[in-house]
């Protein structure tokens, strides 16, 4: 078999999915999409919880949590959703909790 992954976030093209446990941060634009997921290893979870500076992250009309958890994105981005994301992740294997420094550019 073949594993490969690439990674590459651009001020041009800022829709992308980025897993936050391969890159300890990300730089996004204002304006832009952002989508986060949380790693693979953790699915299939028993739960997934997307935290941003330390507190339960709340849904919006710009911020959703999809495909029961194991993405966030980030529609419309504002200077104010920099910051540090995390998914924790609770399965029979135990918790994952892996983070990502969010920077936005306007």
């Amino acid at each position: 078999g073949e594993d490969s992954r690439s990674f590459h976030v651009s001020m041009q093209a800022p829709l992308g999915i980025t897993s936050i446990r391969d890159v300890p941060s990300i730089t996004t634009v204002v304006g832009g999409q952002l989508i986060l997921e949380c790693p693979e290893d953790a699915v299939p979870p028993t739960h997934i919880e997307w935290h941003w500076e330390g507190s339960p992250l709340q849904e919006d009309a710009r911020r959703q949590i999809l495909a029961e958890g194991r993405f966030l994105q980030i529609q419309a981005v504002e200077a104010a959703d920099g910051g540090h994301y995390s998914c924790r992740a609770t399965s029979a294997r135990g918790d994952t909790s892996p983070r990502v420094r969010v920077e936005v550019h306007g």
